[in-house]
């Protein structure tokens, strides 16, 4: 109660939501987007759409009965190629069954009576450290995922640059870093060199093993020559995009996550040395800086989706 006994207001809080292909993370957070309380399930990515869509909304009400809070609206991050203004995926992996064509927004705001938005994981994963990480406040920002595969998206002047297909910064699948096959089809794609599955690959094809990039991590930073060589090639690939990026659009602040990006120490020196060796064109200095919002980079993003695209609506 306060002094002239009323109750204080309810405060008002945004969710994120990341939906990946093995567990999804919830978040309820503040106007401010400081988070208030998370959860995280596992995904039934195998049950379809519409199960994958319960299990995040059963998360939410867990966290809205642990905090007293007003919920305004909610942000989705999924994996796949999505259609941000008709609230759909368009393309999923076949990890996921029933999720391409799904109606992802119109399920969400029939469920809870909020508004509802969706944004490709990457999208999400910058808009979060764009907006409470590692690259807070910085007017313009190429965002990279180092995961099961390498993703990209791109902040121009202060908002995200989707370009005319929705395809801007997608880094991961330029070509021109050697002729090995990527999973997309097309070859010589950084994701051949900087992904998870290929950092396995790489090694087991110098050495005959069959690690985990985890575990060919370990052997690094154990002294493997070939478990460091292949991390330094995934260092200077990254860079390479890093400088190409810098020279097309003249953007100079990086910042790299993924679960990858947590061999940070072995990455960082051959991107750093690549970007000494051979500096922008601009003569600017170009700064590379590892995510900073732990698992929640991905939610978090979501959650300011929402929170940009309802404050728009009250502006007008």
């Amino acid at each position: 109660m306060t002094a002239s006994g009323s109750r204080p207001p309810t405060p008002e809080a945004y969710a994120g939501v990341d939906i990946g292909g093995t567990t999804t993370q919830v978040v309820l957070c503040a106007a401010d987007l400081t988070v208030l309380d998370s959860v995280e399930v596992p995904t039934p990515a195998a049950e379809g759409g519409r199960a994958m869509v319960r299990a995040a909304l059963a998360a939410l009400e867990l966290l809205r009965a642990r905090v007293a809070a007003r919920l305004l609206g909610v942000g989705v991050g999924a994996a796949g190629v999505v259609d941000s203004r008709a609230g759909r995926i368009l393309v999923a992996s076949d990890s996921f069954r029933s999720w391409a064509g799904f109606p992802v927004t119109a399920t969400v705001e029939d469920a809870l009576g909020v508004p509802a938005f969706l944004d490709n994981d990457v999208n999400a994963f910058l808009r979060g450290e764009v907006a409470k990480g590692a690259v807070a406040g910085e007017p313009s920002v190429l965002g990279m995922t180092l995961g099961t595969g390498v993703g990209g998206a791109l902040w121009l002047d202060g908002a995200l640059f989707e370009g005319a297909h929705g395809a801007a910064g997608e880094i991961g699948h330029l070509p021109g870093f050697g002729d090995l096959p990527c999973t997309c089809g097309g070859r010589g794609h950084l994701e051949t060199l900087a992904s998870g599955r290929s950092l396995a690959a790489r090694y087991g094809e110098r050495t005959g093993r069959s690690l985990t990039a985890r575990a060919v991590a370990e052997a690094a930073v154990d002294g493997d020559p070939d478990a460091l060589a292949v991390y330094e090639s995934a260092g200077a690939g990254v860079a390479r995009a890093i400088l190409i990026t810098a020279g097309l659009v003249d953007v100079t602040t990086f910042v790299i996550g993924g679960g990858v990006s947590r061999a940070w120490d072995l990455l960082e020196p051959s991107i750093g040395a690549a970007l000494t060796a051979e500096p922008p064109v601009s003569g600017q200095p170009i700064r590379v800086v590892r995510a900073r919002l732990g698992s929640h980079p991905v939610a978090i993003g979501a959650a300011a989706r929402a929170r940009t695209e309802l404050e728009a609506v009250t502006r007008v």
